[in-house]
């Protein structure tokens, strides 16, 4: 059984700092690419950061400066680092992975966003 574990989230205030973590558990072999979703309330789920195999990553313009994404290969964990926080970074955040995993006798290589973590809340107040 392969899923993503999150944690992390919180209430902080703004000008704050918090780190969410999203870790890979079960046959998981590496993760090929992972990304960090958010969506608040009446809004449109955005993608904020993702990293790929060798570690370049992308960031969203709301967030760029402020946000870092960065990984642990050997704990196939990826990180989110979030640094001055505004009121309007407050939504639930998900992460979402492209895996290599072991499936029965077969090794699964996906380059799609197929596991989704359950999700966590990222309160930011004024």
């Amino acid at each position: 059984q392969v899923s993503l574990v999150e944690s992390g989230g919180g209430l902080v205030q703004a000008g704050g700092s918090l780190t969410l973590s999203c870790t890979a558990t079960g046959t998981v072999f590496s993760i090929n690419m992972m990304g960090w979703y958010r969506q608040a309330p009446g809004k449109q789920r955005e993608l904020v950061a993702s990293i790929y195999s060798g570690s370049s990553a992308n960031y969203a313009d709301s967030v760029k400066g402020r946000f870092t994404i960065s990984r642990d290969n050997a704990k196939n964990a990826v990180y989110l680092q979030m640094n001055s926080l505004r009121p309007e970074d407050t939504a639930v955040y998900s992460c979402a992975a492209a895996l290599t995993i072991q499936k029965n006798t077969l090794v699964v290589v996906t380059n799609e966003y197929l596991y989704w973590g359950q999700g966590t809340k990222v309160t930011v107040s004024s």
